[in-house]
């Protein structure tokens, strides 16, 4: 197990482009999962997940052996698309949907900071 001093299994320091490992657990983003369990999460096959990366729903991560490697973010796109599809939706159509819903959602983000900006500088000028 690394120690403080040593924050990393392979006894590297931090830097700028790589979190403590703490820090990774914590990151939506980060590739922790192989395809193995990620196919296992979701519920689907490693070709389903495949599928997927081949209609440019998800992009794994290549790990430095070339095996894929999957975030949760990544999990919850595949598990959202596999839904669609055991309604009888197209694995094409489906990762169309969900990348509108992701469009739709950070744009909605979006216009909530937006707006909370523009209450706090009407309060500001008061």
């Amino acid at each position: 197990m690394p120690s403080e001093s040593q924050p990393y299994a392979d006894g590297r320091q931090p830097d700028d482009n790589r979190l403590p490992v703490v820090d990774r657990l914590d990151d939506d983003h980060f590739p922790a999962y192989t395809m193995g369990r990620a196919a296992e999460l979701v519920g689907a096959t490693p070709a389903f997940l495949r599928a997927l990366g081949e209609a440019e729903l998800i992009t794994p991560i290549r790990s430095e052996g070339g095996h894929r490697r999957y975030s949760r973010h990544q999990l919850r796109l595949a598990a959202r698309a596999r839904e669609l599809v055991d309604q009888g939706t197209p694995v094409d159509a489906a990762c169309r949907i969900i990348s509108l819903e992701e469009r739709l959602e950070r744009a909605e983000r979006a216009n909530e900071e937006l707006r909370r900006g523009d209450e706090d500088a009407v309060r500001g000028r008061r």
